[in-house]
């Protein structure tokens, strides 16, 4: 199907929605989204291409998936958040970036490249938190394409999973507003923000902004949702001892306790020409953050290859808490309370999975 053809079937799976719409002076929709904050007349569309104007209405994203399958959370990635639990994941269609690189662009830029998928199924939250229920997923993830842009359709079957003591998770570019999370807080406990540089021009490049990034980090963290940060390390994007460095002190202003995830670079999408990130450049990026002060830090994608940066450490006595390799948990000596057994110091994170609320009658 060409990709007008597409456009056309999404946007029957649709909803008129206001939560994060808002009339401006001028006669405009402006969503409220994601960072672009897109003005709208009748008839137009937002960046993100699914999100348009329909008359006076906002139409968004709702009732389908273009994927699911049941991952370890620890592939999210989520290292402190139910270590070894697994998540029911989906994902729709559509972005509000465009990078070169995507690893997920099959469903990220269905509707800006003729190659990617166009493949939607109906369903509803009840169906999603359901099949969650019956795989034992205490965690169910929106992912595979950028959230924000389907923030209503998350919202929605996450406060049903909330009722059901099943943890709604965000994997996300953080290109966000502070509407949406005020909108989210309250049905989020995880968001995983993808920090991919600290060039204004590099982000000018994949279609996003800097700031809105870094002031995601700090609203998601400010407002008590569990989050982690995963830079997608790129040779010679964003692979110097000085891009590494301002991230890593940037991400300690927020707060020292913020995992920060270094994962390996392989060619892909449009982007073919760097080489793949070795396990030496992890290495190196894993002590820079060390350095900079954060206290938990993670090299990803090349298991058995990049010791001792798999593994959660105690940062006051130094015991090795959980061990991995690559997306699986092989041990876990975090007590229940989510402390080092030796030294009894509280790790960060989201350890138990939280009791549901008891259903009105």
């Amino acid at each position: 199907m060409h990709i007008d053809g597409v456009r056309y079937a999404l946007d029957f799976l649709t909803q008129p929605r206001s939560e994060l719409a808002r009339p401006t002076a001028a006669g405009k929709v402006e969503c409220l989204a994601c960072a672009h904050r897109c003005k709208l007349a009748p008839g137009a569309r937002g960046v993100c291409l699914v999100r348009f104007r329909q008359e006076d209405a906002l139409r968004v994203p709702w009732g389908y998936t273009a994927g699911v399958a049941v991952d370890p959370i620890e592939k999210k990635p989520f290292f402190h958040l139910l270590p070894g639990a697994k998540a029911l994941s989906f994902g729709m269609l559509g972005c509000d970036m465009k990078c070169a690189y995507c690893q997920n662009w099959f469903t990220s830029q269905s509707l800006r490249d003729q190659a990617a998928s166009q493949e939607a199924v109906p369903t509803s939250p009840e169906a999603l938190v359901a099949a969650a229920r019956r795989l034992g997923c205490p965690v169910i993830t929106s992912t595979y394409n950028e959230p924000l842009i389907t923030a209503e359709w998350a919202h929605d079957v996450f406060a049903l999973a909330k009722e059901e003591g099943i943890v709604g998770t965000f994997v996300s570019n953080g290109h966000a507003t502070p509407e949406v999370l005020d909108y989210l807080a309250d049905v989020l406990a995880g968001y995983k923000v993808d920090l991919k540089s600290f060039s204004h021009e590099n982000y000018r490049r994949l279609g996003g902004k800097l700031d809105a990034v870094k002031e995601t980090i700090r609203l998601v963290w400010e407002r008590g949702i569990w989050c982690e940060v995963v830079t997608l390390v790129v040779p010679g994007f964003n692979d110097s001892d000085h891009e590494l460095a301002a991230m890593a002190e940037f991400l300690v202003s927020v707060s020292p306790d913020i995992p920060w995830h270094l994962t390996a670079f392989h060619p892909d999408y449009k982007m073919t020409d760097p080489p793949r990130t070795s396990a030496a450049t992890l290495i190196r990026a894993c002590g820079i953050g060390r350095q900079a002060g954060l206290r938990f830090v993670y090299a990803g994608n090349l298991p058995g290859q990049v010791e001792p940066w798999e593994h959660t450490h105690c940062p006051t006595c130094g015991t090795v808490l959980v061990t991995r390799w690559g997306f699986t948990v092989l041990e876990n000596r975090l007590t229940a309370q989510g402390s080092c057994p030796r030294c009894h110091h509280s790790i960060p994170g989201r350890w138990r999975v939280p009791v549901p609320a008891p259903h009105a009658h």
